[in-house]
């Protein structure tokens, strides 16, 4: 069966997905996907390491930046916004992170707190920097379980948690994963939003495919998936 090769930010892992399967369907073509933080799966694809790539999702920035350099072709098709958001496992207390003051008084509290690792994705940037700007960077340090991506950091939450754990990633890589709940956004001082886009890679043999898959991921049909999976359409 022919493939089509997909490189994709964690963020837009659920929403991939899905498109995937009816992408499947509809076509006969098998869509092979590799998820992972914005950073790694960027190298990745310049690497030209592995199979050929054949369509991406990334930041807006980092697909900008792609198609500057040649590697992406024009134009990128934007799946929308994501925010920021906590997350417990599934059965345990909803803590407050309405202000600045509750988030802070619950990061202190919690036995765990899990994230994507800094150094490689956009939520771990943001959770660094909320942890900074609350002042408790040092007091919480022994506490920080990094994963890399959210999904990962997620998946741990909802399987080995404990009741005071507490995750924090983008809310695409919170709402599709069974076993945790999602508390709520970080307050707004405390966020970045990060627009997520698709393109097509220029060299792809498979361009007309790469770009069937994402007007399936990004056209009209598709915004109340990527609402339901937290994306701002």
């Amino acid at each position: 069966m022919a493939a089509l090769h997909i490189l994709s930010a964690g963020a837009a892992q659920s929403a991939v997905r899905d498109t995937m399967a009816v992408f499947r369907c509809a076509t006969g073509i098998e869509p092979v996907a590799e998820f992972g933080a914005v950073g790694a799966i960027k190298a990745k694809a310049l690497s030209g390491s592995g199979a050929a790539v054949d369509l991406i999702v990334l930041t807006d920035t980092m697909i900008d930046e792609l198609i500057a350099s040649g590697f992406v072709a024009a134009p990128r098709a934007d799946l929308g916004k994501v925010g920021t958001g906590v997350a417990v496992r599934e059965g345990a207390v909803r803590p407050d992170v309405s202000n600045a003051d509750s988030l802070c008084a619950t990061l202190r509290a919690a036995s765990v707190i899990t994230f994507p690792d800094p150094a490689i994705a956009t939520a771990g940037k943001i959770v660094m920097a909320c942890l900074d700007k609350l002042g408790i960077t040092g007091e919480v340090k022994n506490r920080l379980k990094l994963f890399p991506n959210g999904n990962a950091a997620m998946t741990w939450l909802a399987a080995e948690g404990d009741a005071s754990a507490v995750g924090i990633t983008q809310n695409s890589e919170i709402l599709p994963i069974a076993g945790v709940m999602h508390v709520g956004p970080l307050p707004d001082e405390f966020q970045a939003k990060a627009t997520y886009s698709a393109g097509c890679v220029a060299n792809s043999a498979r361009a007309v495919e790469a770009r069937d898959f994402i007007s399936r991921l990004t056209g009209p049909a598709a915004k109340s998936m990527l609402a339901a999976k937290g994306f701002e359409v």
